[in-house]
Order: structure tokens, then sequence, then C-alpha cells
């Protein structure tokens, strides 16, 4: 007990200067297998260091402590201690140990789940990403367990604050795929249809040796959402999507590709009748609200084909076509569609008569103007960004080391 007890004091004593910290650090790792041995008895001295000040060494001593099972009895506690911990730590000192940190974050994670308080992690979980993250662009591991907890607490809107960011740096390639997954399902849930296929867009072409089980889910979601939101499924990946992705994903996710097969006919009965057959494998998927959204969307795509066809239409014309059951139901998808800005219409109250009309944006107005300029940047911006990588690679010593080994072996190929 005497080496924990002048382990803390060299803890306060070495964490004012950075070289002071740099040296406490070496002395932890050499330190971390008896701090994990006496895991049990370090609790009272997490009372002698101020997480403020001391971030690294409370860090070390928190990840030791947290070690073992917890019951939902202790949960409590740790909640409050991580919590705080997180809140008040010196985001310097944590960097130079990431991986306990993360390893914290994470059990912090689970504690609000064993109590079944999501709501309680988002915040602390989001300032701990602000605290490890290098820039705003890195991706850290930290990420899909936010959204996670922002998707187990309803508490979408807090999860768009990384959304919208863009992610350049990725430190796993599975923190991606989970990141995505759990961004695009968070999307759903707001009704950000486009941005929901985006981000399950990624993980569906991410590169991949093996498929695995996010973007076989991730698959399923990208083929409803895509029916709700435009009418129709892609018919095939894009070429920059894997090979293993290519050959397997459809395999994978059969129902879905025959249920957009039967959407593409829009005959709203035939549909119904393949989901009420499917029910159970949709529902076993956690997918079946997102089919009968889909399959509700087929009324707006039905009302959609009529706009391209007819200028005038009545009401009664508009239910029968598209298998509606009354002229008062079509109005109100009527109602609804100009509303959201799907089509562009009047409704004669008088004689029920529905008057379709071109799309009144001209595309000159001082917002279109700003929302283009805006994009343009974007796209520069980014173009520097991929430019800037494209460089890097070019001077990879394993990449180079992989282009010519890969000429050397065409060379011979060609000799013989």
């Amino acid at each position: 007990m005497n080496t924990v007890e002048g382990l803390v004091n060299q803890i306060q004593g070495l964490s004012t200067t950075a070289s002071d910290v740099l040296s406490l650090q070496n002395l932890l790792k050499q330190a971390d297998d008896s701090l994990h041995a006496e895991s049990t008895r370090l609790f009272p001295f997490l009372d002698q260091l101020d997480p403020s000040k001391h971030s690294l060494g409370y860090l070390y001593f928190l990840e030791a402590c947290t070690a073992g099972p917890v019951t939902k009895e202790q949960a409590g506690s740790y909640v409050l201690m991580i919590a705080r911990f997180i809140t008040s730590c010196i985001a310097e000192q944590i960097r130079l140990a990431p991986d306990k940190f993360i390893t914290v974050c994470k059990r912090f994670k689970d504690q609000v789940l064993l109590l079944e308080e999501p709501l309680r992690g988002v915040a602390p979980m989001l300032t701990a990403i602000r605290k490890l993250q290098s820039s705003s662009e890195h991706l850290t591991a930290l990420h899909p367990e936010f959204l996670l907890l922002c998707l187990l607490s309803r508490c979408y809107k807090a999860g768009l604050s990384i959304l919208e960011e863009d992610v350049f740096e990725v430190d796993q390639p599975r923190d991606l795929f989970l990141f995505c997954y759990y961004g695009g399902m968070i999307s759903i849930g707001q009704k950000w249809f486009q941005k929901a296929l985006e981000l399950l867009h990624n993980v569906v072409t991410a590169p991949m040796s093996t498929v695995n089980a996010i973007a076989v889910e991730a698959f399923k979601k990208y083929i409803l959402v895509s029916l709700i939101h435009h009418g129709q499924s892609p018919a095939n990946l894009p070429k920059y999507a894997s090979s293993v992705a290519q050959r397997n994903l459809k395999n994978l996710c059969q129902p879905y590709i025959e249920l957009a097969n039967s959407y593409s006919n829009g005959k709203i009965a035939d549909i119904e009748t393949y989901v009420e057959a499917n029910k159970d494998k949709f529902e076993s998927d956690n997918n079946l609200g997102l089919v009968k959204q889909a399959v509700s969307s087929m009324y707006k795509r039905n009302i959609q084909r009529l706009t391209q066809t007819y200028l005038t239409l009545s009401l009664q014309d508009i239910a029968n076509r598209v298998q509606l059951n009354s002229p008062k139901e079509a109005e109100m998808h009527v109602l609804q569609m100009i509303k959201d800005g799907e089509i562009y219409a009047t409704i004669n109250q008088k004689d029920g008569m529905v008057r379709f009309l071109e799309d009144p944006e001209q595309y000159k107005t001082c917002e279109m103007i700003e929302h283009i300029d805006s994009s343009i940047q974007r796209l520069m911006t980014l173009s520097k960004k991929l430019n800037g990588v494209d460089e890097l690679m070019s001077c990879d010593p394993l990449y180079l080391l992989k282009v010519n080994l890969l000429f050397h072996i065409k060379a011979s190929l060609v000799v013989t």
C-alpha cells in the first residue's frame, strides 16, 4: 500500500508542467499492473486527487478501479464519479493515455445502460469526444458510443452536432461503420432521409474484406429509405463498393430486394400482400416501421406520377387511380405533399379539382445564390483535402512498396 501512497504523492507533484506530466506518464505505465492488482483498494486514494489538476493520474486510478464487474447498486456512484472526471479533466493530459480514457468512457456508457438511463450519458459522452478529438475532423472510438446513447434515449437532435461535421481521420474502420450506421438511424428518426441515405451509403460502400453484420443491416435500411425518399431502390451498388459487398449484400437481404421489386410495380395491393407474408422477418429485423413508411410512400409516388400526365384531376379521380379509400384521404395526401414541397398544386374546394403547377423556383433569389455559393466553397475545400491525402499517399513508403511489387509482378507476366 506504501507503493500506491507514493504514487499518489508523485501524481500530485508531477502534474503541473508538460515535462513533469511526461515523466509521470512513464511512472504510471510502469505501475499499471500493480494498480490493477490493488484495484479493490484504490477508491479512497481518488479523494486525494483532483481530476481538474491530476487528470492523467486520476485516469489511471479510475480505469483500474472500474475494471471489475459492476452491480446495478454500484453503477450509480460510478456514473457520477466518471461524469465528474470527464467534465473536469484536462484534455492535454488524457490524450497521453487515449486507450484508457476510451475504456473508462465505454464503461461509463455500459453503466448508464445498466441503470436504464441512457439520457444521463449523452452530455458527458459528447464532452469526452471533444476532449479526445485532435480536431473536429477526427472520428474517435467514442463517436459511435455517443450516437448509441442518443438513439436509446431518443435524443436525436443531440447527435446532429457531430453528424454535421466532416470526417477525414478515423482511428478504426469499425468506428466508421458504427458511426454511419447509428447516424443513419438517428437521421431516420428525425426524417432526415437524405442524410440517412448518405450515411448508410457510406457503410455499404466502405472497403471491407469480409461481409460484416453492420453492413448487412445498413443495406436493409438503405433499401427502405431509398424507397421512402426516392421512390426506388438502386439496381446495383456503385463500382467503387468492395467486390465483397457487391457479391454478397443482395443475397443476404433478399426479402428487401423483393420488396423493392414489388414496390416498382406501383400496385398497393401487391406490396401489402408481400409485407404481410414477410411481417415476421421485417419485425425481427426491427424494420417493420420503416417498411410501413415505404408502403405509405407509394401513395405519394403514384400521385407524383399523375403530375407528369395531367394538369387537372378531381380528388375522386386521384383516389381511384392511387387506390385510396376516399376523396378526403386523397386531399390529405395532396395537402401534405404540397406542404413538404413534393408537388406544386392548388385545390379548388368548391368542385374538388386539383390543378398541378410547375416548380416556382427560378434559382435567382439571394437565398438560392448563397446556397449555391456555399456548396461551391464546400466542394473546393473538399478538393483541397483530397489533393492533400493523395500527396500523402503517393509519398507513403508502404504504398510505394506495394505499387512497385505489383509493377514487377505485371512485368514478369508480360515477359513470360
